[in-house]
Parts: C-alpha cells; structure tokens; sequence
C-alpha cells in the first residue's frame, strides 16, 4: 500500500523502510483510509515536527480523499462518517500530534445536513503553488531541515552596464546598470558600420549607449525571418536611459541611407514635441515631423495634406484606429499610412512604449483591442519595414509581446509555432522563464535592456498617522456606504429595474466607491505635504508632488448645481457620491432610469412616453435601437473608440499613464471636450475597476450622448441574466406608487445624511495644495484639467480656467513645465495622465538645478509603476538626483506597497534615509502580492473566511477583539465581495471574489481597525502558502544565486551545442558545475574572532538526534530586525553547508540552541564537517537513508553538490528539454524551471537553468542528434 506524500518525505529523512507500515493497513476496512494515520508504532522514530507536520497533511489528504471517493449522504444514519467527524484519538510518543478524522471540506461540525458550499476545489494554478495534493499546509520545521536545501540565495538583480562589443561613443553622462541575468551573457558580435557623421559621435551628440542600440538594431533589420517578413528590434529600456534619441538615431541613420519615409508611433500628442527635439539633438534637424491626425483624409501626398513626401509622421496610438464618416478611398488613418509608404516600403516604424497596444492577446472573455490589431495590420501589410518596438516594461509580461511578431521568437521556423504555445510554455514555468527569455533575445542582439541606476537617489517612507477625528469621518462614511449599497439593492428590487440597469447601476456605484475611498486616503496627507514642500522650498529645493486624478468633474458639477457660486473649496469625495445618488439611485424618475440605460438624449426628443405596458413594448425597445444608432454614429466620428486600450478584462495597465491619454479624442473634431473628463475620473487602479471603462462613459457622458455601457462584469442580483449576457428589454409592468415613494424616501435618506456628513469630508486635493502653496502664480500645475478654484484676495472663492490670454490650452502644461524649469515657478503638481513623457530633473540645460524632492501621495501597487513614475524627475543628465518621499498612511496595506517599491528602489542602488526602513522583512519575495502566490492567498483567505476551510489556514489575528471571521464577512457582503440572500441570509462569495485589485480597492471601503487586520490576515496567509510552497520545493523564486556567500564554484564539466535559428546561430551549453560549501572549523575560527556582541558566537542544539548534536556559529545582522517584534536578527553558519540563507531571531536561536564555548562546539563542528564530504544527512542523523538502500546517490546535506546548468540560447531547445524532463519526471516535477546564476572561481558568469542529473544523459543525446556542431571540455 503506498504512503501519502508527506509520509514518505518523513520515511525518507528518517530512513524507515516502507514493509513497517504494512502491518498497519492490512486489517482496513474502511477502503483504505487508514492511511491516513500515522501508524502508532512509527511514532517513536520520527521527529515531533515530522509528526506535527504529517497530522495536519493527513488531515486534509483524508478529506480530500473522501470528497472524491464517497457519494454524500444527506445526514443520517446511512452516511459513512458522521457530520461531526471521528474526535482526535490518542497518540503516542511526547509531543506528538495527534491522528485526526476530519470531515469534509465546508463543513460545519454538527450541523447534520448537506454542506451549504461546493467541496473544496483546488483553485487553477495551485498545484504549483501548493503541497503535494494541492493543498495548502502551515509548515513547522525544526530550523535544520528547511535550511539544509536552503544553499540558493536570493540574487543581488543589478550589475553596472556598459558596451560590451562597441568600443564608438563618449560615455553616457549617467550611471547604467542592467538586470544581473542580462549582465551574464554577451550579445552577437558587431559586423554593421554606421553611416551616422563622426562629428556627431565625437560631440556625443549620441553616447555610447545609445550607439549601441543603433548598431544592433540596424544590424538586426538586415536579417530576414523565416516567413520572409524583416526581422525587428525591442529597446527596453527604462526611462531615462534616453530611448528618444535612440529612436531618432536609428531613424537619421536610415534616412541617411535613403529610406526618407518613417512612422513614429507613441501615446501622446506632446510627445511630437519631444521627436522633434531629439532629432534636432541629434543633428537631424532637417528631417521633418508630421502629426498624423492634423492631416485631412486623404492621400498623405496630396496637394490638401501639403505634399508630404518624406521626414517623420508621428501618430498616437489612438489616431491609428482613426475613421472618417464622410467614407472615401483614405477614410481610415490605416490606409492614408499604407498608402504614402507603398507596398515595397522598407523605412522605420516605431512603436514607442508599445506596452500601449497590449491585449492583442485575448485573456479571460476580453477582445483583441483594436489598437492592437491595427498594430498587428500595419505590419502585416508592410514586411520588409524595419520595425523598432520600445517599452520599458516589454519583456516582463509576456502577455503583452502579443504584437511582437518581428522577434522570431515565434512562428515559422521557430519552437513555437503560435503565440499561444510560446505563452503558455512561458507562463507555465514561472519568473525565470522570462528571464532566459529576455536573455535569448540580447544573445541574438534583438534586445537590450538598460535602466538609469538610482545611485545617488534617496528615498524615505513618512508615515503619517491618522488624527482620531479622521478616523471618526472614515468610519462614518464607511456606514454611509454599507447601508447606501443596502438601499441601492432593495431600491432597484422595489422599482423592478431590468437586469441592465442594475448592471449600468452597479457599476457606477462600485467605481464611485472607489473613488470616494481613495479621495479620502489622499486627503489625510495634505497638510502635511504643504508643510513638506514649504520646508524645501525654504532649503532651494524644487518640490515635484505626483497625483493621480483631478477631481475636475466634481468641481463642475458643484458648479452647475450652485449656479456659479461656491462659498468654499468644493469636496472631490462628496461631490463623488452626491453625483451617484442623483443620477443613479433608483428612483421613480421615468426619465432617469431611461438615462441609466443609455437613452438619455433621445427620451427629450420623443414625446413623454406613458408608463410602459404591453401595447408600448415595441415603443420602448424603437427608442432603444434608436439609442444605440446614436451611439454608432457617434462612435466612427470619434476615433477613441470604446475598446481601445481599455478592457475591463485585462490585468491594470498602467497606475500613471491612463490608456487614453490625454489625447484621448484626439482626432480634431470632439478633442477638447473629452481631454480633461476623462483624465478627471481617470481610475488609478487601471482596467481592473469595477466600473466598465471609466473611459468611454464619461467621455460619452460629457457629448451629452450616453451609451450603453458594455459592463463585462456581473453584479449581484442579476438572477435573470445566467451566463452574463444582457437579455432583451422585457416589457413589465410599473412599479406601484407605494414602491415609488418608498424608494423615493430613501434617496432623500441618503442626501440628507450625506449633507450632514458632507461637513466633515475634506476639500478637492489639488485645489487645497495650489492654494496653501501659494496659488497658481507660485505654482506649476501639469495636468489634464481645464479650470481650477482659487480663493482671491479678497478671501472669496471662485472658479477659474486654467488657460492665460497668450497660452493655448493644449500647450498649457508645456508652458507650465518651462516655467518650473526655468525656476519662475518651485512647486510643480503633475497628474499621471498629464505627465507621461515629460522631464523635470534638474537638467544641466535648464536653469532651475535646484535639487527636485518628489512626493508621492498614493503609491500604485506594483513596483514597475512606481519606478516609470519616478522617471518624470530622475532622468539622464542631471546635475543631482532627486530626493523621494513615500507619504503613507495607516490604511489597507499602504505600507506594504511601500516597502514593494522601496526594495525595487534599493535593489537600483537607492539609499534610504536613516535606517528605520519600512516593515523591513527578511526576503524580498515576502512583499509582492502581484502575483500567482497573492492570488492564491486571496482565494484561500476568502474561502476560510467563509469557513468553507476547517480549520483555515492561518489563525485570525490574536489582537482582535470580537469573532473576526463573522465581523469580516458582515463587512465584505458591505463591500460587495459577499452576496447574502435576503431571505435565508445564506451567505456566498462573489464571483469575482478572487480578483486582486477589486479586493485592494474594496476593502478601502472598510472600517480602520478591521481594514488593517483583514489586510494583516490576508499577508500572514500569503506568508503560509509561501512558506509552504518552498517546503515542498514548488515556490518559485525566480532567479537565484547559486554557492551563496563564500561558496566556491569550480567548473567540472561543458558540453556546447551549435544551432540555427530564425535569425542566426547561437551555442546552447551545458555545465557541469561542483559547488563546495561547507566551513572548516579554523575557517569558523576567523569570523569568531571578529565577534563583539554578546549573543554572537558558537551554539549546540538542544536536540540529540543519533546521538550527535548540531553546532553552529550565530552572528548578528547589524543591518536588520524582525518585523513583528523589532528583535536581532542573526546568520548562522553550519559546519557542512556552511552560511544560511535565512536569518533566526533571538527568540528562535535560543529556543533551540545554547551558547557555548569554541572548544565546546569543537568536537561536534569537526565531526559534521568531516562526515559531509560523503555522508548524507540522513544517514548522519538517522543511521540509513531510503536512497543509499536502494543503491542510488544521496547529496542532501553534503558539503560538496554537483550541478547541471543549462545556459545559452536555451529558447531555441526549449521543446527538447522540456520533453526530456517530463518523460524522466512526469509532468508536473518540471512544472517550473529553476533558474540560477553562478559566478566560478574563474570569475565566469553563466546563468541558466537546472538540469535533474538523472536528466544529463537522454538531454546531451537529445541535443547533439540536431546540432550544427558539438563540443565536449573536461576541466
């Protein structure tokens, strides 16, 4: 009979052989669910956390068991267990756990019925985030069993760049540095000459840099793929880096060969500004720029469009998906371009920050956006153009190469024969997937990576805390929402609203939340931003304060409502929910709810309609086709069409840049009108808000033409809508005048108190901080808002536009940036909308070098972001790097995503200020929730809120006073993320309950107190199913560094395998690798020595274990303390795997371990160190080990390990090595590919991924049967 997983884990450390158990299982009756036990007799040899450990696996195994095998019985007498379960029985041995029967998941003991919830599933993706079955288990090891695997540390991720093959060029004037990975492999050798003049190499007018992404990617566009298109080049570097004039070198340099004609593609208008710039930079002065969008449509060459012939035309990516309605043979931007470049077209097409055409991909239920197919079509209909891709975040999320197809990474001729098998080989293997694949790219020189080192830059995290009256108005306006939403269900049930209304309805409400909650964060920090700013104004600093919305609607709707006059600033978070009771609350106005739908303009035009009854049906559903032809018409004048960027599926965008930019409409006609509204409402959480698009509605809603909205979510109550799609209008009859009064009373309810809580809600963020800082004249808005409220001299309060008698508003914010440049102005506020593409460090070309101070008010969740951000103020050519302030608050996790960017920002080489460095943890792994490991922890964290878990994962927080799981699920039903019956107040989880950032922005909408501890108890499970997926060696780390700290690495072995590929050959190597780890007690002796503190020193267990004990040297990490309790932390070094990943608290050390003499620890050191160079650990602490009995090698705790890397183009190989390692380990041992970097005592670098050594063999015959040329080095 086979032992679970777990169990032979055990029997494997233990040596134990597997007949001991037999006896055990013979007399089962019950079908074998015994083994689910631990045999009584085994106690006595195994570790107490061996049988910790298994009791809890067995538990969930046996549950796990059961909900497949047995058919479940309702209750009763004829069910196999009884609800209750079997009680723990007795176990033997000290401290051992004891054996449990647990009945099946989601269900409560006692409760005698059928289970109210599904049988637990395990979610997608966790058998690789999980234990053996799927299932996610606390971990409790004894300190050396989870060390002894521990020898891969985490790898330092950036090494200083500079060309490594292109010796042309000055320096660049600021400090590169590249990924690590990248750093570790050379790009192809350089054979292009350039024709770019020297003098504008010697006054390096262009660095060496730059030079060098010229000459690969000129070098790269003579190469054809497979498939006959021209192969193309991504630039990923971050910002800063100087990719504009990179882009324009590589344009004058085919302009000088001729190819006069190039398509600049980018995300905003202001951006044509800067193409220009860099190609005057650079020289090229007399190559002219066109926008795009101010031709007519026609042809481009044409006597109307002024004959343009050649020079640069510069389009948006939204003036791509351009139409004309007056038809014609050029009526869309497509053809004007296809047509002026010619069928044989061979110039440069750039797409700059290309990340913009992303969802070309479809994920979930979302469509190919029609940007990205347009991408896709422009260079289908050119294949000989020489295509130039430039993102900084381009090969980070695979997803999004989607419209890469000039890589030849895929399709003909490659591995890969769709995009899809190339993404879901990516995406199945995990982080360091995407390394090799970026590491592939630079080998074949289609790729470089460089970001701007953050040398220099210092950082510090202010925490503000919350004023007791703050928190007070929080929470009041928490109970404002939970019973707004209440009324908002039973008023859309009373008026009988059809299933798209309310869906129309709940969108809106769950975006407004959103933004009320996140006004309100922003708004704790004001006055102690003005006193920041004040501060370094006074020391000759300029201040940079980054926002991420305007709050302009609001502002004009207050307006409008007071006619004109307003007695104070206006309140961005009341005027948010204000505007949501008026025009959404489902209240017996006829008229609005026909808004609701989208039919808002044309109900004026017909005559009154009588309530709707059967003989009007037809009526009504006229008007609403009506409606929607509007809405088309509408929509091909407009150019932003409504999928552009923005597609509720998809993962977030972009917290700063918003899809549309600023230039959102810009194709002439509706421009203005959209610009500021959209940026207004922009919803910094990206596409993953619950409104639809935040975009298209109040675009559309500011045309006074409102459309449906194409809400891809389905809210709660829509039991008529089954599979989400929206039914036909159906003809019902009007609501009773009794439902109409009652749903009228409680919108006036809701008015009534939001005016009385209205006093306490704080002003419009961007109109207080211009104002206490001095106002418009002192300082420098950049945003995408066309009017502002001041206060006057004479203390009144009015409302102004921001545009001046010689300034045009849309080069209003280019003004206002030269003014802070110029150092007219010291304060400049930019919105994210407004910014993308805009330099404010302190150039040396500008006057103002006055050091900038960047102050953060909201930090997005992801590091990417934030460091994009950052690159408005830390830039190339700076005379001195900026200072960052992190403004957090106690709410929701603020200073977790603070600490996200934070590590993102040291590992750039930024310093902290002081050392009280934020919730300082001891890997950095620890801290990103955006991943599948967060995902998971989501899910399991709602499921054990729901008690569909028994017992959950992780304890609720001891601190909290009250029945935590019953408060938390009272307040998500508030939030929404827990629909209750209203009946039989059954409670379930929403169908969205899973999806992240819904969740980050939800729980906004929760008391303090228990906001912060549901947020704790969501980071502890992370934690938990972290912790355990490492113990059973399916976490995925990403990179790591192999022969850590002081390991030497020798190369024993290489085999080298030649290949062509699609654009070139390249050499695949295998490495034999011997790493010696281990820490002589003389080496011991000489860190010893260095010791001071009183804790440090040698250590023996307190545990004897064949009678032998552990010693171990402890030695304080100066550096770092233990978040929860601020205690030292200390780095142990053992005498066979020499120093430890892992830090140890005091509190840990000494509960295990006491301190004793160097000539105490002597006997024992020198007996482990000498036993490890051939005996394995188990064989030392046990006496036998499972393996060595079955004649095959051990080297789990040896001082000295081999290794197998597989490093080169491995893309290439991809197909064979994964056949290899699934045909040896079946599939799911391979489910990710563990990738290290290594540096040999020969200081060589190699990074690549690890081979099993069972795999060695049938790989090197695999991979020499099709290889050019092989090559085999012994050492």
């Amino acid at each position: 009979m086979e032992a679970p997983d777990l169990l032979s884990a055990a029997l494997d450390e233990s040596g134990i052989a597997e007949e001991e158990m037999a006896n055990n299982h013979s007399q089962d009756p019950l079908g074998n669910l015994s083994r689910f036990q631990i045999p009584p007799h085994l106690m006595n040899y195994l570790p107490p956390h061996m049988i910790q450990q298994m009791a809890q696996h067995m538990a969930q195994q046996m549950a796990h068991h059961m909900a497949q095998q047995m058919p479940f019985h309702h209750g009763g007498s004829s069910s196999k267990f009884p609800p209750g379960g079997g009680g723990p029985m007795d176990a033997k041995g000290p401290g051992s756990a004891p054996y449990y029967m647990v009945p099946p998941f989601g269900f409560k003991a006692g409760n005698g019925a059928t289970p109210p919830y599904p049988m637990f599933r395990p979610p997608f993706d966790m058998k690789y985030a999980m234990g053996p079955t799927g299932m996610p288990t606390q971990a409790q090891h004894t300190g050396e069993d989870a060390e002894e695997e521990e020898e891969l540390g985490l790898a330092e991720t950036y090494a200083d760049y500079t060309p490594s093959k292109l010796k042309i060029g000055e320096r660049h004037p600021d400090p590169v540095v590249e990924t690590s990975s990248l750093s570790s492999v050379q790009p192809p050798n350089v054979w292009y000459n350039l024709s770019i003049p020297e003098e504008v190499i010697d006054r390096g007018l262009l660095s060496a840099l730059q030079l060098e992404a010229i000459v690969y990617a000129s070098q790269q566009h003579e190469v054809l793929l497979p498939d006959g298109s021209r192969a193309g080049f991504l630039i990923g570097d971050g910002a800063g880096v100087g990719k504009g004039r990179t882009i324009a070198g590589i344009i004058y340099e085919n302009y000088l060969l001729g190819r006069k004609r190039a398509i600049w593609v980018s995300v905003s208008n202001d951006l044509k500004y800067d193409s220009e710039r860099d190609l005057r930079d650079i020289g090229a002065g007399k190559i002219e720029v066109h926008s795009l969008n101010k031709f007519k449509y026609a042809k481009i060459s044409s006597k109307v469009n002024g004959s343009v012939k050649k020079g640069v035309i510069f389009s948006t990516y939204s003036s791509l998906i351009g139409e004309s309605q007056s038809g014609g043979k050029y009526k869309t931007r497509l053809k004007q371009l296809l047509h002026w470049c010619g069928d044989d077209f061979d110039g440069v097409i750039v797409f700059d920050e290309c990340h913009k055409a992303k969802n070309l991909c479809p994920v979930g239920s979302s469509k190919p956006t029609k940007t990205g197919l347009t991408v896709l079509e422009l260079q289908n209909k050119l294949p000989k153009a020489r295509v130039v891709y430039a993102s900084a975040t381009g090969a980070s999320e695979p997803k999004n190469m989607a419209y890469m197809t000039r890589l030849g990474i895929w399709g003909e001729g490659t591995p890969f024969r769709e995009f899809s098998d190339f993404i879901s080989a990516v995406e199945k293997r995990g982080v360091g997937a995407m390394e090799l694949v970026a590491m592939d790219m630079k080998l074949r020189g289609m790729y470089m990576a460089r970001q701007l080192s953050f040398t220099g830059v210092s950082f510090k995290i202010e925490e503000i805390p919350l004023t007791k009256q703050f928190i007070s108005m929080y929470n009041e306006s928490v109970k404002l929402w939970v019973d707004a939403r209440a009324m908002f269900q039973e008023a859309a049930e009373l008026m009988e609203g059809d299933s798209r209304i309310k869906k129309t309805m709940w969108g809106q409400f769950w975006a407004s939340h959103q933004r009320f909650f996140k006004y309100l964060c922003i708004a704790s920090k004001v006055p102690f931003v003005v006193s920041l700013a004040r501060e370094a104004v006074k020391n000759d600093k300029c201040v940079v304060i980054g926002l991420q919305s305007t709050g302009e609607a609001r502002t004009l709707e207050q307006l409008e409502e007071q006619g004109g006059e307003l007695s104070d600033f206006v309140s961005t978070a009341k005027g948010v929910l204000q505007t949501l009771i008026e025009k959404h609350f489902p209240a017996p106005n006829r008229k609005k709810s026909l808004k609701l739908l989208g039919l808002g303009g044309i109900v004026d035009e017909l005559s009154p309609s009588p309530p709707p009854s059967s003989s009007t049906g037809g009526h009504k559903r006229k008007s609403a086709r009506q409606a929607r032809q509007g809405v088309k018409r509408y929509r091909e004048a407009s150019s932003a069409d409504d999928d552009s960027d923005v597609d509720v599926k998809s993962e977030p965008e972009s917290d700063f840049e918003p899809s549309v930019s600023s230039s959102a409409a810009e194709e002439s006609e509706p421009s203005s009108a959209v610009e500021s509204d959209a940026e207004d409402d922009f919803n910094p959480f990206g596409d993953d808000s619950d409104s639809d698009d935040p975009w298209a509605s109040r675009k559309n809603k500011s045309k006074g033409k409102n459309k449906k909205q194409k809400t891809k979510k389905k809210k709660k109550n829509e039991k008529s809508m089954g599979n989400g799609t929206a039914p036909q209008p159906v003809v019902r009859s009007a609501p009773t005048v009794d439902s109409e009064k009652k749903a009228a009373g409680m919108k006036q309810e809701l008015l009534d108190r939001l005016e009385k809580l209205g006093e306490k809600l704080p002003p419009n963020t961007l109109d207080q901080l211009i104002d206490e800082l001095g106002g418009p004249e002192n300082v420098a808005e950049m945003t995408g808002r066309k009017g502002r409220v001041v206060s006057t001299d004479s203390g009144t309060i009015q409302y102004e536009s921001r545009s001046e008698v010689d300034v045009p508003l849309e080069t209003l914010n280019l003004t206002e940036k030269q003014r802070f440049m110029d150092g007219e102005k010291h304060i400049a506020i930019i919105s994210e909308a407004a910014s993308s593409g805009i330099s404010l460090q302190s150039d040396r070309r500008a006057k103002n070098q006055a050091r900038r101070v960047h102050i953060t008010l909201e930090l997005p969740w992801s590091a990417d972001r934030a460091v994009q951000q950052f690159g408005r103020t830390h830039r190339s050519n700076q005379v001195n790097a900026p200072e960052y302030m992190f403004l957090i608050s106690d709410l929701a996790g603020e200073r977790r995503f603070a600490s996200i960017v934070a590590k993102r920002l040291e590992s750039l080489g930024a310093l902290t200020h002081g050392d009280r460095r934020a919730g300082e943890s001891r890997d950095l792994s620890r801290f990103n929730i955006d991943n599948k490991y967060g995902r998971a922890a989501l899910e399991t964290m709602m499921r054990g809120l729901m008690e569909m878990e028994v017992p959950p994962l992780v304890p609720p927080p001891e601190d909290y006073e009250g029945d935590f799981f019953a408060d938390c699920r009272k307040a998500l039903v508030g939030v929404g993320l827990v629909n209750e019956d209203e009946f039989s107040k059954m409670q379930s989880l929403d169908k969205d309950y899973n999806n992240m950032s819904k969740f980050l922005n939800r729980i906004l909408g929760i008391e303090v107190e228990l906001q912060n501890a549901l947020f704790k108890y969501f980071t502890d499970t992370l934690d938990a199913i972290i912790s355990e997926a490492k113990r059973t060696g399916r976490y995925d780390l990403g990179i790591l560094d192999l022969g850590t700290a002081g390991d030497n690495v020798r190369r024993v072995k290489v085999d080298e395998f030649i290949r062509n590929h699609a654009t070139g050959s390249a050499k695949t190597e295998l490495h034999t690798v011997g790493v010696e780890r281990g820490l002589s007690f003389e080496a011991s002796q000489d860190i010893w020595k260095e010791l001071t503190g009183k804790e440090e020193g040698y250590y023996l267990s307190n545990q004897v274990r064949n009678g032998k004990k552990t010693a171990v040297l402890a030695v304080a990490d100066q550096a770092r303390r233990s978040k929860e309790k601020k205690e030292k932390l200390f780095r142990l070094y053992r005498p066979n795997t020499g120093l430890q990943v892992r830090h140890e608290s005091i509190t840990e050390l000494k509960s295990k371990y006491k301190k004793v003499a160097p000539d105490e620890a002597q006997p024992h050191w020198k007996e482990q160190y000498d036993s490890s160079e051939t005996t394995c650990s188990h064989v030392y602490w046990y006496s036998s080990c499972r393996k060595k009995n079955m004649g095959l090698a051990c080297e789990v705790g040896l001082r000295r390990r081999t290794y197998h890397v597989l490093s080169g183009s491995v893309l290439a190989v991809w197909a064979k090595v994964e056949s290899v390692l699934s045909s040896i380990h079946g599939h799911s041992s391979s489910s990710k590919l563990q990738v290290v970097r290594l540096k040999t005592e020969d200081n060589l670098r190699i990074v690549g991924t690890i081979i099993p050594s069972n795999c060695v063999a049938p790989l090197v015959n695999v991979l020499s049967q099709d290889a050019e040329k092989t090559n085999s080095e012994t050492f």
